[in-house]
């Protein structure tokens, strides 16, 4: 998308909470669109655009809508777990460009730390009417299970180790200790992350994400409203979406979905993986973000280990600086599902506005990816190219 003919993130806003005690789920949601709101200099009564996914309480938008007093002439709702607020910007930005909306409001929130987990969730891993239940729930896969499977394969297929994995965890707590809202700050290491407690082989403790409440909102604009605010213009120059699933056991564990929603991103923009500054990558394991690098065309099917190896992902050090807010490995991953802190993070770079011990020089262009569902099954892939207008 380009020119006039393009839609903008004018508004960006992480909640700072990581336990919110004594706030329910729509209270994130709005607390998280009140910020973003107020980040792009706009009031809930200029958004006629809202979309959230499945970690939004009651009916959806439809409870949210009259919850945050919205009269929206657009609404949608997309679930896909994780990846679902890309694809919200992604379709916003049509939606806007196609002249049925002009401002679009996207929100996400959780409550998992204080238990309270998305009625989407549980439904997708237990409902007996969901086609896949009654042949996998026998066997108790749980998350951890299914993403150990994933890193299992790959290194038996490439030879990649569980200490190139580690650098993913060191990297992030290199980001995290100059983010004050992290939950984990403490620089790590390799051997550190090598002799946390094994949760599910081959991952430690320290390869597996945060629990955290929070959430987070993103304003979405015309050209022409965009024009007219004091914000920097962030464009949407391309967008990808894909499904991954088992095909009935035919299924090669040693890539996600990037491998399509990737390349299609990569060539609405007009760009390439080499033309990225800064990437914020789907964190939920570290073998979650070793896959995506690969699939996404940074480096080839295999060479993620290498790649990620001896500070990689590291801002100022590495190749290519990934979450550089700590990512879902030590800054928040709330509702289970940190795509929409993925966008937020993007938005901070290439605004100039993320920490100055973080912040990449010159970053004009990033990319932003979300994963949702389970790597080692079904999961939504999503993948945006923003740059920096």
């Amino acid at each position: 998308m380009t020119g006039d003919n393009a839609a903008f993130v004018v508004g960006a806003y992480e909640h700072p909470t990581r336990k919110a005690e004594g706030k329910t789920v729509a209270q994130l949601h709005a607390e998280a669109a009140r910020g973003a709101l107020a980040d792009a200099g706009l009031s809930m009564r200029d958004v006629d655009g809202y979309f959230c996914a499945g970690d939004a309480p009651g009916l959806g938008p439809m409870s949210m809508v009259e919850y945050l007093g919205l009269r929206p002439r657009y609404v949608e709702t997309t679930e896909t777990g994780g990846s679902s607020y890309l694809i919200g910007v992604a379709h916003m930005a049509r939606a806007i460009v196609a002249g049925r909306c002009s401002i679009g409001l996207i929100t996400q929130a959780g409550r998992p730390r204080t238990g309270s987990a998305p009625a989407a969730e549980g439904r997708f891993a237990t409902d007996p009417e969901t086609p896949d239940v009654p042949y996998e729930l026998p066997f108790r896969p749980s998350i951890v299970n299914l993403y150990g499977m994933c890193a299992n394969r790959h290194m038996h297929e490439f030879g990649t180790t569980g200490e190139q994995l580690a650098w993913v965890k060191v990297a992030a707590s290199h980001h995290a200790q100059h983010n004050p809202h992290a939950m984990l700050r403490n620089v790590v290491t390799v051997e550190e992350v090598m002799n946390s407690p094994m949760i599910a082989d081959p991952l430690h403790r320290l390869d597996c994400c945060v629990v955290s409440d929070g959430g987070g909102a993103v304003i979405i604009a015309a050209s022409e409203v965009a024009k007219s605010l004091s914000r920097p213009m962030v464009r949407i120059k391309g967008s990808g979406e894909a499904i991954k699933h088992p095909d009935n056991g035919r299924i090669d564990l040693t890539y996600s979905g990037a491998v399509w929603s990737g390349p299609a991103a990569f060539e609405q923009a007009g760009v390439r993986p080499s033309d990225i500054k800064y990437a914020s990558i789907y964190d939920s394991f570290t073998i979650t973000v070793l896959m995506t690098l690969e699939d996404l065309g940074f480096c080839r099917k295999g060479e993620g280990g290498r790649f990620v190896a001896d500070g990689g992902l590291i801002s100022g050090i590495g190749k290519l600086p990934v979450n550089t807010d700590g990512g879902g490995l030590c800054n928040n991953h709330p509702a289970n599902r940190g795509g929409m802190i993925k966008i937020l993070e993007a938005v901070r770079q290439l605004r100039g506005e993320a920490h100055p011990n973080v912040q990449v020089e010159n970053c004009d262009l990033a990319v932003a990816h979300g994963t949702g569902g389970y790597l080692g099954t079904r999961h939504g892939s999503a993948t945006l190219i923003l740059e920096r207008a």
